[in-house]
């Protein structure tokens, strides 16, 4: 901390050369050998964004700028929250010049002809209550501080927590551990493309992998099944939107609540077509409209347990194709941007056999 003897910094503005004089004699016998002066006041502000003293000794009674003057400069400038002591020094005996003063920004308030010992008594006062005033804006930065770490490691903690609930869904049906994170990142940048806010942007790219968490409550004997399923089998895996949708119910987190309405929309189809409610058109949530479209291209262009990879080329086609009746034109509009400015990643897997015919989509 600067506010002691020999290190707080003193600015002193007084027209009189005299005065100035006298005072840095006083300063200096007393250790304040950190000081600057200045017989010109329109040279205050300047000074003070140079020299950022601890402590000012105005004068009141000067040519071109008073010192009241002086003191409404500095309100300008002096940062809220920041305590700069202004020890007025002045002939001036009258009452309202003291009230103008005190009123005006000024610390304290002493008439020429001064006591020195009075004036040293007066800086020490003011240097002291600076010094304690810094060390309380230190501590609160400091807390602040720690505020923001420890805020940082909550999000860090979140964000790591909803990655590992998706991670468990992918475990069971992607071997790469992969799809759910690819989702994300796709429906992040469909949103952007869409023009919605950062906020949502960002929610919903945390949200996204989580669509498939249902699937925890799928049998593996259904979920990995490598061939085309029964009626009856499909019917349970598409149960896996009502048991994301209860897993993720009830929070109060809007991530979480985000994506809940993402585990219980995905599979709805524009057309009206789709499960779990056969909700349709703009009836179904925006989120669930996005996620769709990534989670589709997604699963189509990498292996899955019932299928071989297709090429984007392919996927492409048939989610082209499905404009108007699984997906919204709008979303698959954006989708089709992002593909033509290069902006979505996409692998080109090699093209393999047929084998393992794409049935309804887990």
């Amino acid at each position: 901390m600067r506010p002691t003897p020999g290190e707080a910094r003193i600015l002193i503005v007084d027209d009189e050369p005299a005065n100035v004089l006298l005072l840095e004699h006083i300063l200096d016998r007393a250790g304040y050998t950190e000081h600057t002066a200045t017989t010109d006041p329109r040279q205050v502000l300047f000074l003070h964004a140079q020299y950022d003293p601890d402590l000012i000794l105005l004068d009141l009674a000067m040519p071109h700028l008073d010192g009241f003057a002086v003191l409404a400069q500095l309100r300008q400038v002096v940062r809220a929250g920041t305590y700069l002591p202004i020890l007025v020094l002045t002939a001036d005996v009258t009452t309202q010049a003291k009230q103008q003063a005190l009123s005006g920004g000024a610390s304290d308030f002493l008439v020429k002809p001064f006591d020195p010992t009075e004036v040293l008594l007066r800086i020490g006062n003011l240097l002291q209550t600076r010094r304690l005033h810094l060390e309380l804006q230190g501590q609160n930065q400091l807390l602040e501080q720690r505020v923001r770490d420890r805020t940082a490691q909550l999000e860090a903690a979140r964000n790591e927590i909803l990655e590992r609930l998706a991670l468990a869904a992918e475990y069971r049906d992607d071997e790469t551990h992969q799809h759910a994170l690819r989702v994300g990142e796709a429906s992040a940048l469909l949103a952007v493309a869409l023009g919605l806010p950062d906020e949502q942007v960002r929610q919903l790219r945390q949200a996204a992998p989580l669509h498939d968490i249902g699937k925890i409550g799928i049998s593996d004997v259904v979920l990995l099944k490598p061939a085309k399923l029964t009626p009856e089998e499909f019917e349970h895996v598409k149960t896996h939107t009502v048991i994301g949708g209860r897993i993720l119910s009830h929070s109060s987190v809007p991530v979480l609540q985000l994506g809940r309405e993402i585990a219980l929309t995905h599979h709805e189809r524009w057309d009206g077509g789709g499960y779990p409610q056969g909700l349709k058109g703009e009836r179904i949530p925006l989120s669930g409209r996005i996620v769709t479209v990534a989670d589709v291209f997604d699963a189509l262009t990498h292996d899955r347990p019932y299928k071989h990879a297709w090429p984007v080329e392919r996927a492409v086609t048939e989610i082209t194709a499905q404009r108007g009746h699984q997906f919204d034109p709008e979303v698959v509009d954006a989708f089709l941007g992002l593909l033509e400015g290069g902006v979505l990643p996409t692998e080109r897997p090699v093209a393999r056999s047929s084998a393992g015919a794409v049935g309804p989509q887990r």
